[in-house]
Formats: structure tokens, sequence, C-alpha cells
């Protein structure tokens, strides 16, 4: 803590934007972290398979039941919506569907491109900070007393430094934890996209009739 501290005493003001930077930047990806993988999230092939071994049995009701069991994932929520409409057309089920993947697929993207913005403003900060310093450093040795140049130019060399590994040490670990949660969320959007599209053929199989034992549509 105390380095901390005394890193930001030594960088200078562009250091107090770079520490916002990184509060505001790990707050976000550790909220999104958390809302991916531990709310959103669902074996999507595991809960697909369940699903689908229902509507092969004409079991809607069950469905919808296991859907509801996982109220904040997003692929029951989208499974659902076709769900409650499995006696209607399939125009009626694949716009259900639809209008429930324009509702979950913003919030999972929520926030999430405020992590690069955040990195690059503490990279390009740590930058003006490191010019600032030089710019000390150069002035010290064109226009300081011999008594005070070493202090000046040590002291702006050392801003320079301090703001250049401060706004990478914040933009760092943001960019890799933008990377896992980008990752994670496109997993999920990928299942939803998949699963959603095997659920209104199920659907619209089951309703003509032409349902096959392997859940295909015939």
């Amino acid at each position: 803590m105390d380095f901390i501290v005394d890193a930001i005493h030594k960088g200078g003001p562009f250091m107090w934007p770079i520490l916002i930077c990184a509060v505001f930047g790990l707050a976000i990806a550790f909220e999104r972290l958390y809302f991916i993988v531990f709310r959103a999230n669902i074996n999507g092939t595991a809960f697909m398979a369940q699903v689908q071994k229902l509507i092969m049995a004409n079991n809607i009701d069950r469905a919808i039941k296991l859907c509801n069991a996982e109220p904040n994932a997003t692929l029951p929520r989208v499974l659902k919506a076709g769900l409650t409409r499995a006696n209607r057309s399939e125009l009626e089920i694949q716009n259900a569907v639809d209008e429930s993947v324009l509702e979950v697929f913003p919030q999972l993207n929520k926030r999430t491109a405020f992590l690069p913005m955040l990195a690059n403003v503490a990279t390009l900060t740590g930058l003006l900070g490191t010019i600032q310093g030089l710019i000390q450093a150069f002035e010290a040795v064109a226009h300081a007393s011999a008594e005070t140049k070493q202090t000046l130019l040590a002291a702006g060399i050392s801003t320079a430094m301090f703001t250049t590994a401060g706004g990478l040490v914040v933009a760092i670990p943001i960019l890799v934890l933008n990377a896992i949660v980008s990752d994670r969320t496109t997993k999920i959007m990928d299942d939803v996209d998949q699963f959603a599209l095997k659920t209104v053929n199920l659907l619209a199989a089951r309703r003509r009739g032409t349902l096959k034992e392997d859940g295909s549509a015939g």
C-alpha cells in the first residue's frame, strides 16, 4: 500500500486518472465476470438435451418448468419464450425467440465496451504523464541552476517512468479481463443462437407431426 501511495506521489497528477481507470475497470470486469460465469452461464449442451427429450415426449409444460428452474441463465430464458408458444405457428415461435434474444444479448454485453476504453485511457494518460515528466527534465537541463539541475532532472524522469509504468500496470490486467469476459460472453451467445434455432425447428416439426425419434425434423 505504501508503494502505491509513493508511486502516486512521485508520478504526479496524471496518476490520479490512472487510478480512477483502475478502480472502474476492475469493478466492471469483476461484476461482468460474476454475471457471465455464475448467473447467465449454463451447460448449454446438457440443458438442450433435456429440453429436446421433453419436446419429443410432448411434455412442453415440463420443459417450461425446466427453464423456470434457471431464471437467471440466458439460454433457458430464450428457450422458454419459444416453448410458451409451442402450439402457435412457426413464425410466432420464431418471433418470440428473436424478441427474447434482443432482450438478453444487451444484458450480456452491458458495460463490457468500457473495459478496452478504460485500458486505453490509462495507457494514454500514462503517456501524457511521461511527456510531462520529460518536459520537466528538459526544462531543468535548459534553465535550472547547477545546484538544482540534478534534482529537477531526476524528478522529471521519475515522473515520466512512474506514469508510464502506472498506465501499463492498469491497462494490461484490464485488457486480459476484457478478453476473458468477451470470450465467455461469445460462448453464451453462440449457444443461444444454436440451441434457439434447434428449439424452433423441433417445435415446428412437433406441430407438423414430422418430429423423428432422433429429434430431427422430417
